[in-house]
């Protein structure tokens, strides 16, 4: 990655990976950082992630349950959660609709 911006265009994205129940869209990656959003069906999780770095997490739609080490968040739109990477931790959709939520982390572990 050069020194240049990026803009992306609603609708675009550096990469796509589906899994059942999810879709995520890597929006940017550098070599101290990474951006993505994610799109979760209504009632599935991800799998339990631990990893070098930290993260922040936005919801944009929906109501996300967060569990990070032994403790659980309920995220909704609007609510932000930070948290070291090194915590095992993961999502879940909890809602009757699909929930959507912006994850930027450092350094760029997850992607």
């Amino acid at each position: 990655m050069n020194n240049e911006p990026i803009f992306l265009k609603s609708g675009e994205q550096i990469k796509k990976i589906k899994t059942p129940g999810k879709v995520i869209r890597l929006m940017i990656k550098s070599n101290k950082m990474e951006a993505n959003i994610a799109e979760m069906e209504p009632h599935t999780s991800s799998r339990w992630y631990k990893h070098d770095g930290e993260e922040l997490h936005y919801i944009l739609e929906g109501k996300i349950e967060y569990d990070v080490g032994d403790k659980s968040f309920h995220l909704e739109k609007g609510e932000l959660l930070w948290h070291k990477s090194n915590f095992r931790h993961r999502a879940k959709n909890i809602s009757e609709e699909k929930a959507k939520y912006a994850t930027v982390g450092a350094p760029p572990t997850f992607i």
